[in-house]
């Protein structure tokens, strides 16, 4: 079965960068949707952004973040800038979608997430 293993993750002050890699264990990547979420303390997880041919981001984020893919280092990337304190959060890369694009529901293969931590 497919896994996925997320990077990246570490504490920065507001303000800061950060960018998290989720690399795959399939062979080649192919050409399905692939997605970050996140999950604060408390709180459900949440869509971040999601990329196949598109991309799609969750209004919190967008303008602030940007999500890529390369299929031939079988990885995705979400690059992290003008960070926030309320941006502190679990994140989770997902793949395997199989409906809505920005739903949790829709994705079957989970990473472990990668701890984002930013203070004010």
């Amino acid at each position: 079965q497919m896994t996925l293993v997320e990077s990246g993750g570490g504490m920065v002050q507001a303000g800061g960068s950060l960018r998290l890699s989720c690399v795959s264990s399939e062979r080649t990547l192919g050409r399905g949707m692939m997605a970050w979420f996140r999950q604060a303390p408390g709180k459900e997880r949440e869509f971040v952004a999601a990329v196949e041919l598109q991309t799609y981001y969750s209004a919190s984020v967008r303008d602030r973040f940007t999500i890529s893919r390369d299929n031939i280092e079988r990885a995705i990337y979400l690059e992290m800038k003008s960070l926030k304190p309320e941006d502190t959060a679990i994140y989770y890369c997902a793949a395997q979608q199989n409906g809505d694009c920005c739903s949790r529901k829709s994705y079957r293969i989970w990473g472990q997430g990668t701890q984002v931590t930013v203070s004010s």
